[in-house]
């Protein structure tokens, strides 16, 4: 993943937390324990998933690779302006007959359930994403640690009481991290 301004990431030399916050914020540490030999994994912390920078020259060149904007969306058929993008769906006949006789046609309809489907999801869809997002970023930080494989299950399980015994021994980043991480999953 290339990093983006409003990226959340944290920063580790081994299993030291070295730096959070936005990539460039992160970036001169990350630069520096580099340097310095050590390996450094940088973290979204919204999916768990590593963060690849392109350190190389100097720090101002490092920093000046990155994206001063978000990156902009390819435009193509729908109504960019609105953010609206089109993509096929396939539904059986009967579907396509009961949108077709829904008032505002068959778009506003399926946006209507959408919308409806995403709020009634919210709490589920967040503890399921804050869960897989902390799995990631453990696996990678934690996964040769004692009670790894305890604090995954318990994760998974939604105790959060056995989660954090878990990884109580955990190095100090590495442990505050998962639990930040974990705390939508409650």
């Amino acid at each position: 993943m290339i990093p983006t301004p409003d990226l959340d990431c944290a920063v580790f030399a081994g299993d030291r937390l070295i730096a959070r916050g936005a990539p460039r914020a992160v970036l001169p540490a990350m630069k520096a324990a580099s340097e310095a030999g050590e390996t450094v994994l940088a973290f979204d912390l919204a999916t768990g998933r590593t963060v690849e920078f392109d350190l190389r020259g100097d720090l101002e060149t490092a920093l000046g690779r990155l994206p001063d904007t978000e990156i902009e969306p390819k435009k193509g058929p729908g109504r960019p302006k609105l953010g609206v993008t089109a993509r096929e769906v396939t539904l059986l006949p009967r579907h396509w007959d009961w949108l077709s006789g829904q008032s505002g046609g068959a778009s506003a309809t399926l946006r209507k359930m959408v919308e409806t489907a995403m709020r009634e999801a919210e709490g589920p869809d967040r503890r399921r994403r804050a869960r897989e997002a902390t799995y990631r970023f453990m696996t990678a930080m934690a996964g040769d640690l004692p009670n790894y494989e305890e604090a995954t299950r318990m994760l998974f399980a939604g105790d959060r009481t056995a989660f954090e015994a878990a990884v109580e021994g955990w190095p100090e980043g590495g442990r505050d991290t998962a639990l930040a991480m974990a705390a939508p999953s409650w």
